[in-house]
């Protein structure tokens, strides 16, 4: 054992973090019981909830029945927006018919080229309109935050009440964190310039969601 061993094992001792098992233990434990604070009332339309919010953050939002439609979906806003017909993709998306439906999408992480990202989504909230978007092999953070428009593809089964539920998803399904967990609420802003909302300021500029599972459209 080195010297340096030594003293940062009695500096353990001494403060009582030697158990590392036991204390992750007690943690685990502490929040698989730990009690829920105030929470709004929902009714059982999460979907709806979570697109008024989304909407109200400045998400453009739009609806497909099933994930094969969402190519065509993302081809329309596109072109409404006059944007190029091309992109960049998390690999749980890019196998998608985008071919078919006159796009160009790379399955990759993005660089700073990149105008356009698609994403997967693994949750949403409806209580505050927000996404979850775990990072990953399969699923690089830069997809959503590099490229001036993020398009994320958001199944309305993976939406959830609460961020509460949706950290309980994450135990559920990952048991760990992670390397990074994003929250996206709407594009990027500031406002400190004279208290002057501006968009796109440290991310995206816009933030359209396609629910899959919905027949609604924009």
């Amino acid at each position: 054992m080195s010297a340096k061993d030594e003293i940062l094992g009695r500096v353990r001792r001494g403060v009582g973090k030697d158990d590392f098992a036991g204390r992750r233990a007690a943690a685990v434990a502490s929040l698989a019981t730990m009690e829920r604070g105030p929470q709004p009332t929902m009714n059982a339309d999460l979907a709806a909830r979570f697109r008024a919010k989304a909407e109200y953050l400045s998400s453009t939002v739009a609806g497909v029945a099933s994930l094969a439609e969402a190519p065509a979906a993302v081809a329309a806003y596109l072109a409404a927006n006059h944007l190029a017909a091309e992109a960049v993709a998390t690999a749980d998306v890019g196998g998608l018919d985008w071919v078919g439906c006159g796009l160009k999408v790379e399955a990759r992480s993005a660089v700073d080229a990149d105008k356009t990202g698609i994403s997967g989504c693994f949750s949403a909230i409806a209580e505050t309109g927000t996404l979850m978007l775990l990072s990953g092999p399969q699923t690089p953070a830069t997809v959503s935050l590099l490229p001036e428009t993020h398009i994320a593809l958001v199944d309305i089964s993976r939406i959830v009440p609460t961020m509460e539920d949706a950290f309980a998803l994450l135990r559920a399904e990952h048991g760990s964190l992670p390397r990074a967990v994003n929250f996206i609420s709407g594009p990027s802003r500031t406002g400190d310039i004279e208290q002057t909302i501006v968009l796109g300021a440290h991310g995206p500029c816009r933030v359209h969601l396609i629910l899959i599972g919905s027949d609604s459209s924009p």
